[in-house]
């Protein structure tokens, strides 16, 4: 999973690998400053020329302008290696979700996606710039100035030394009990996400039901459990602080104690005032850099969560590929299921189609009817391959949809979905997504045969009005009719209409279904209804219950053989002769 996420640095490896060499530079220099400060307090005790002061400040000056040269530098490459590692994460993990199946998609929910590319992606880019940057100085001025502090003085370094196995310990303790505490605090995220999405997306739901009293309460517990969470482990994290002060001034205490008592007991001959000035520093420096590797340790366990989380996306593979040698051509609009079954999940215990055979000839007109429930929609899924048959196989021109390159056989089949979608942008821009590259003349022939241009008309701006994220300053029969227009851009083999016309008031029904007969008669048109009406002139109708097919046929065959056609048309047409529904 971490090689999986590594793998996102790519053109900033060069970044990633100077960084810590100007880091490992910096901390030498910072390391020698010290030594040469003592030479330099050692002969000004002695009572040397200005010359020999001027002499020294000036190599101090000297090493401390290349130091900063060197941190500069790692803290500009760092800059540049994080913040390019994170905009790779972010890109591969939306590519990898535009590449999931819709049963890929089942298992995230979308607000926990949204928490991956957002919050748990900026968690691993700043544990990646402590890892090259600060995890690499930390270690290396711990070395360097416990190597200093020992040519120092080695009997006073000891104490360093000593101090080093308590803090392990301490921080070992401190990770141990935040570590579960930050693991569930990013599902908790989730929820709290879901929340805020669910509720933005039904705002006038919200509104008109009058319940923003019960949602701020939804939302106020859903964040409350967030805080209680973070506000536990930052209580455990936050004891690291006053551990490493109290170890450090420990320290510097028992230096400066035995160290003056060395140098009065010894008449400087052990050890020189100097020598204790730079002892001093360099221990600042150990412990400093102590204090920073448990920050370390910390933000990297708080990161690990965030890790799992981004590594599980990008360790998802799509249940649906392309096979080996996929064909790049469908050669007509016809539809076979043969013995087709198909359930969401492996381990459901039932089946959501069962048993389906069902033949379409190209150019077809076939209304599909059924209660809530009976699995229309799952049946026209299965022929873009938005999901995999269980059991069985679906056919489009004779072909298993399989062995299909899936970019061609979604190019020839247009679905407008239950749930109606436009993005913001133009009118233009939405339609266009149908083709790229149609001309205005084809939009609104498209807009025409949708009956969408009579709106459209009369806005002030025409085709280049815009439309609002998720097309909420238009009405939902107009949405509707852009949604087909757009899918009738793409000059698909088959259109699948899913429920597409609920919004639209009969006489537009009709004067769609009678644009699509005489405009694309060569596409196989499926429309799942819920009005008779919006199917009766269908070359055959299906009916649905409870997953499987429970009746084929004209209209007028279904008034003659099925019970529940029979039931819907006059529940639907109560002008109906009462004998003919007995």
């Amino acid at each position: 999973m971490v090689k999986k996420i590594m793998g996102c640095i790519r053109e900033y490896k060069k970044a990633s690998v100077l960084t810590p060499i100007f880091v490992a530079m910096e901390v030498v220099v910072e390391c020698i400053i010290p030594f040469y400060i003592a030479k330099l307090v050692n002969l000004i005790s002695a009572g040397c020329e200005l010359g020999v002061i001027v002499k020294y400040g000036l190599i101090l000056i000297l090493l401390a302008f290349i130091s900063l040269s060197f941190g500069v530098l790692s803290g500009a490459f760092c800059a540049t290696a994080s913040c390019g590692f994170a905009k790779n994460l972010r890109h591969d993990l939306f590519n990898k979700v535009q590449d999931f199946s819709f049963s890929n998609i089942d298992k995230f929910s979308t607000s926990s996606l949204v928490t991956r590319l957002t919050t748990d992606v900026n968690n691993v880019q700043m544990a990646y710039m402590m890892i090259i940057r600060i995890a690499v100085r930390c270690p290396f001025m711990l070395i360097f100035a416990l190597t200093m502090a020992f040519v120092m003085c080695p009997r006073l370094s000891t104490i360093f030394v000593a101090i080093i196995p308590f803090l392990a310990f301490s921080l070992f303790l401190i990770i141990r009990k935040a570590m579960p505490l930050f693991n569930s605090v990013f599902k908790k995220y989730d929820r709290l996400n879901n929340s805020v999405q669910e509720n933005v997306r039904g705002m006038r739901v919200v509104k008109s039901f009058v319940r923003e009293d019960y949602e701020k309460k939804k939302f106020a517990a859903a964040a409350d459990d967030v805080c209680g969470d973070f506000t536990k482990a930052e209580k455990i994290v936050a004891l690291n602080s006053p551990i490493m002060q109290f170890a450090m001034y420990a320290a510097m205490i028992l230096v400066s104690f035995f160290g003056a008592k060395l140098i009065i007991g010894t008449s400087g001959s052990a050890m020189q005032v100097g020598e204790l000035s730079s002892l001093l520093t360099y221990g600042m420096q150990i412990l400093s850099s102590l204090m920073m590797l448990s920050m370390i340790f910390v933000m990297l366990t708080i990161s690990s969560a965030s890790i799992n989380r981004i590594g599980e996306v990008l360790c998802e593979e799509s249940t649906i590929k392309n096979c080996e040698n996929p064909e790049l051509e469908v050669k007509s609009g016809s539809i076979d299921f043969e013995n087709v079954s198909f359930k969401y999940h492996k381990k459901a215990e039932k089946m959501a189609l069962k048993n389906i055979n069902l033949h379409i000839n190209s150019g077809e007109t076939v209304g599909i009817l059924g209660g809530t429930g009976s699995s229309k929609t799952t049946l026209i899924q299965l022929i873009p391959r938005l999901y995999d048959a269980t059991e069985g196989c679906v056919k489009v021109g004779g072909t298993d949809v399989r062995n299909y390159d899936i970019e061609t056989l979604r190019n020839a089949v247009s679905v407008v979905l239950q749930k109606n979608v436009l993005f913001s942008g133009t009118i233009k821009e939405n339609l266009r997504w149908g083709d790229e590259n149609a001309s205005d003349e084809d939009i609104k022939r498209v807009c025409e045969l949708a009956c969408a241009d009579e709106f459209i008309n009369t806005m002030p701006k025409g085709y280049d009005t815009y439309i609002e994220q998720g097309g909420t300053n238009v009405s939902g029969g107009q949405k509707q009719r852009l949604c087909i227009a757009r899918a009738l851009l793409k000059k698909p083999k088959i259109l699948i209409l899913d429920d597409s016309t609920s919004a639209v008031d009969t006489k537009t029904d009709a004067l769609i279904r009678k644009a699509f007969a005489t405009e694309i008669p060569d596409t196989t048109k499926i429309i799942i209804a819920q009005r008779v009406s919006s199917v009766q002139d269908a070359d055959k109708i299906i009916i649905m219950d409870d997953g499987e097919i429970a009746a084929i046929g004209t209209h007028d065959e279904l008034l003659q053989s099925s019970d529940i056609y029979k039931e819907v048309y006059y529940s639907q047409n109560k002008a109906g002769d009462d004998n003919a529904r007995t």
